[in-house]
């Protein structure tokens, strides 16, 4: 059985539900893990919506670690790897298999990285665009992509360049979507830029990842439970051991949506 270690600066309801999510999937048997702690960089008091993660912690029963990177002052280098090391100290004793990042808002040293194997949820597909969901979907608008997907990757100290571990991919082209693309290319990219996230085609893809979203962790967890894909020296191999360039789960996140069985 998998010991996760989840770390979560618990910024907004979405880092809730993720963890309710896979609390729910193991309690119903679906991923053979435990959550062996949350660790998030607020303490409690420091913002109204960690606080309401940290009370759903404490309903799960699980050993809660905080510290605070804002008070800690990792905005300078120096104090940023110090603010690892103390992480790191306070993680030590639950010896984790694996830390799931679930919305945690701050990129992780080089020393961290070595120590744990980690992985992060990302809302594009391999070889996609980096960065936050709303530039990922800024660049998939302008490229007029046709397609993207939801991601798993490893974690490394560069941001999003971690190699996939799973992922999805769904199709921007479609009766959903043309009619969206259609309006959109009426008018210059300036103008498309400016109306926002309001922008129904914004809208649309950003509903499209975020009902992947949570199937895709729990389906890459139950994975790598199993054995189907493993995480060895930074590598991604499956049950064969062989190394391989993501899991694909397209299949079963789409059954998954369509209330099917695996």
């Amino acid at each position: 059985m998998l010991r996760l270690g989840w770390l979560s600066t618990g910024r907004d309801e979405a880092a809730r539900d993720l963890l309710k999510t896979v609390r729910e999937a193991i309690g119903r048997g679906e991923v053979k893990a435990e959550i062996a702690f949350v660790f998030s960089n607020r303490e409690p008091g420091e913002a109204p919506d960690s606080d309401l993660l940290f009370r759903l912690v404490k309903g799960y029963k699980i050993p809660l670690l905080s510290l605070s990177s804002s008070s800690f002052g990792v905005s300078i280098p120096s104090r940023r790897l110090e603010f690892d090391k103390k992480v790191m100290g306070k993680l030590r004793r639950f010896k984790p298999d694996l830390l799931v990042l679930a919305g945690y808002m701050l990129i992780v040293g080089e020393e961290m990285c070595r120590r744990y194997p980690m992985i992060n949820l990302h809302p594009a597909g391999p070889g996609g665009p980096k960065g936050t969901w709303q530039e990922v979907i800024w660049q998939l608008v302008r490229d007029r992509a046709r397609a993207s997907g939801v991601m798993m990757h490893l974690v490394t100290p560069e941001l999003d360049e971690g190699p996939p571990l799973a992922f999805c991919t769904y199709s921007l082209r479609g009766e959903r979507f043309d009619r969206l693309w259609k309006e959109v290319e009426k008018h210059p990219w300036e103008e498309v830029r400016a109306r926002g996230e309001g922008l129904p085609l914004f809208r649309e893809i950003r509903e499209e990842g975020l009902r992947r979203e949570f199937h895709l962790m729990v389906a890459t967890l139950r994975a790598l439970g199993e054995g189907a894909v493993r995480i060895e020296g930074g590598r991604v191999l499956d049950r064969q051991n062989r190394p391989i360039p993501g899991y694909d789960l397209t299949a079963e996140i789409e059954r998954a949506l369509a209330g099917k069985p695996g």
